[in-house]
């Protein structure tokens, strides 16, 4: 049902579009008249706001709540594409087109639009054609390229929903728990506030002081982040909790029942289920060694993301925060050899200023490192354990398949990670490889973590390629070295069809050499490179092993620019006086890349997350 504005709703309406970094430039006498001629209409969530194949005659603002904008696939798969907060608009380039909508719109949670007719929308533009068709043009490119628009000014609210998929007294109080230490990360990003069930039907609770529902709308209008905290005891509060939440955590227990409680089966009935945003968080015990098996709990649900989650962890709530936000930061830790050390430098460097790390990623050193990293190592662990592991060396072999042989590698590496999954890490960890049978980058981030390490530091004729089901997999620089395309999809929501969020912070070791003989040599053999070895003075002739490497990176140099363009953060320490053996050197080549990252510290410091603000 429309409704003409009240003077108290054209002075809201106003009010929201002055934080809008948009529509917030119109003059002051434009968005009076919008306010004057604008429809206000109250959408309950899951309620349709437009259908695909609509006419065209209206656009809308919304003035509290969320939006969903979505279709179907070709083969009927549902796909998720804007979410639209306070300020934001819908609908206004098909009207100007005089077009049919192209996607459906949905209110994702109990929302306030206002609706602008065309023919109101065409008087407007008559007086005011500049400013008006000015900001409607930003406002439509900004969603073609897929920004979200998010400006310094504009609060985007956004609000949870904890799901406990166990009725228990236990799981109310765990639920209870990680709604607060979600409220105390989200307090690094904005405000926050954690709701929870009232006495009765017509009251909810906040830090146990009662509050009547009618309050529900000043603490969203008050707050950039909502937690409501569900309960299966109470599914009255559960279902209107539902209503106004823009994400579904659900909330299983470390070795609990992975199979859908009645309270989620009936709430997959509601209308809006599949629009939001889904994710599952399993709690452990504070101490927990390592995560349950998570795949059991994706069975028969449409999740974004599983987060294992140790109770009480602050890391990990920080982590689930950011997630939940698009604000996560992954770190891609690219190949080197020894030079890889300088990773441990760059790292230290973040540890003490407090950058957190949401997901790892990397190739050859970089991969070892980075999975011992995501183990839970220190720096200090991963540096003695990565020297002892190079020290090992490795036995020619008959060069049919490669150079040497591969087996202490492969044992070793199996030792340092055991059969441990990378499934079962804390915090998400891919290894990038080159499937030579396919001729494309593999990412493995799935299966032993030993055996991704490995592939992922096989260089292509001097070690074995690993086999996985029957295909080919060696050192991922043939291609990539610096895995950052990877990151960004791995960043990126799998639902919806936008670009990577967060932050891509990648470090690069390989620094290109010069690759040369000495220009005397007419014909590089056998007697001219042992002669290079024997003498100093003799003139200069590589290796097989300085060609193997060279022609293994040449991929990934050529690389480079793809990869500078699509990192948020790029640092390169300058390694190049070690040589990519160097590793009795490890100290001095991490103490390299600690400089350097304190010398860029400017890049990276805008990362760090802001002390919590107050309740």
């Amino acid at each position: 049902m429309h409704n003409a504005p009240s003077p108290s709703d054209q002075e809201r309406f106003i009010a929201v579009l002055r934080e809008d970094r948009i529509f917030g430039e119109l003059p002051s006498p434009l968005l009076e008249r919008l306010a004057a001629r604008m429809q206000l209409r109250q959408v309950p969530g899951g309620s349709a706001v437009y259908a695909e194949g609509d006419a065209s005659d209206s656009f809308v603002f919304v003035i509290s709540g969320a939006l969903r904008c979505w279709r179907r696939g070709a083969r009927g798969e549902l796909l998720l594409y804007n979410e639209l907060h306070p300020g934001q608009s819908v609908g206004e380039l098909s009207m100007i087109m005089e077009q049919r909508r192209a996607q459906h719109v949905t209110a994702l949670r109990d929302a306030t639009i206002a609706v602008l007719s065309r023919e109101a929308f065409e008087d407007l533009l008559r007086d005011y054609p500049l400013p008006l068709s000015r900001s409607l043009v930003r406002a439509v490119a900004e969603r073609l390229r897929g920004a979200d628009g998010e400006g310094e000014k504009r609060r985007m609210s956004q609000s949870f929903l904890l799901l406990p998929l166990e009725d228990s007294e236990a799981a109310r109080q765990a639920v209870q728990a990680l709604a607060q230490d979600l409220v105390l990360a989200l307090r690094c990003l904005g405000t926050a506030m954690a709701l929870s069930a009232g006495r009765d039907a017509e009251h909810l609770s906040v830090d146990g002081q009662e509050l009547g529902l009618s309050r529900l709308a000043d603490l969203d209008d008050g707050h950039d982040f909502l937690v409501y905290a569900g309960e299966a005891g109470r599914p009255d509060w559960t279902r209107l909790a539902f209503r106004h939440a823009d994400q579904l955590i659900l909330v299983g227990m470390d070795g609990g029942e992975a199979r859908p409680t009645p309270l989620e089966l009936g709430l997959r009935e509601e209308p809006g289920w599949n629009l939001k945003r889904q994710h599952l968080v399993l709690l452990h015990a504070p101490a927990a060694a390592r995560p349950d098996e998570l795949e059991r709990w994706r069975q028969d649900r449409l999740l974004e993301r599983t987060y294992p989650i140790r109770r009480g962890h602050a890391g990990d709530a920080g982590r689930l925060a950011r997630f939940l936000t698009s604000r996560a930061i992954g770190l891609v830790l690219g190949g080197g050899g020894a030079r890889g050390f300088a990773h441990l430098g760059v790292l230290r460097a973040f540890e003490e200023q407090g950058l957190p790390v949401d997901l790892i990623g990397g190739n050859s050193m970089g991969a070892l490192i980075g999975a011992q990293l995501a183990l839970g190592s220190s720096l200090d662990e991963i540096l003695s354990q990565t020297r002892r592991f190079a020290a090992g060396g490795e036995r020619l072999t008959l060069p049919l398949v490669s150079l040497v042989g591969g087996q202490r590698v492969q044992r070793d590496l199996q030792a340092l990670f055991g059969e441990l999954r990378i499934e079962q890490l804390w915090r998400p960890y891919f290894a990038a490889a080159c499937n030579l049978s396919r001729g494309q980058t593999e990412v493995l981030d799935q299966g032993p973590l030993w055996q991704a390490v490995l592939a992922s530091n096989s260089p292509a004729g001097l070690f074995p390629p690993v086999l996985r089901d029957g295909e080919l997999l060696v050192d991922g620089a043939i291609l990539d070295n610096v895995p950052v395309a990877a990151m960004r999809a791995r960043l990126g929501t799998p639902l919806e069809r936008r670009r990577g969020n967060g932050t891509v912070l990648a470090i690069d070791v390989d620094q290109r050499e010069d690759l040369r003989a000495d220009a005397r040599l007419d014909r590089l053999g056998p007697g001219a490179r042992l002669r290079s070895l024997g003498s100093a003075q003799a003139p200069r002739a590589p290796g097989i092993a300085d060609i193997l490497y060279a022609a293994g990176h040449i991929g990934g140099a050529t690389q480079r620019p793809r990869t500078l363009a699509q990192a948020d953060v790029f640092l390169s320490p300058d390694v190049r006086e070690f040589a990519l053996m160097a590793y009795q050197r490890a100290e001095e080549i991490a103490e390299r890349g600690y400089r350097h990252a304190l010398e860029q510290q400017h890049l990276w410091q805008p990362l760090i997350p802001a002390r919590p603000t107050a309740p």
